[in-house]
């Protein structure tokens, strides 16, 4: 069986190298949606940020690790549950 890999909106980034440059003035980080079910989060985080479109990552899945302004990767437990803080990336 092939690998499933999930839809990802395209990359964007315009040379910002830290959180605070691509939110735009937005949100970026959401330590308050920690806890909260996946569709829940994902409307806070897109009405906070309309620059961003959420990318969920469920348990033991793997995900891109590239550096895209306008995507907030939002981890899953188990329960679809959001069991980190999201947040815009950070040049590494």
């Amino acid at each position: 069986m092939a690998a499933r890999w999930p839809k990802y909106p395209p990359c964007y980034n315009t040379g910002c190298k830290t959180p605070r440059c691509c939110a735009g003035g937005y949100k970026y980080t959401w330590p308050d949606v920690v806890g909260k079910d996946a569709s829940e989060a994902k409307a806070i985080i897109e009405r906070d940020n309309p620059l961003v479109g959420v990318v969920f990552v469920k348990r033991n899945q793997a995900w891109l690790t590239d550096y895209c302004c306008n995507r907030v990767y939002v981890f899953l437990d188990e329960n679809l549950k959001v069991s980190s803080k999201p947040f815009l990336p950070v040049v590494g």
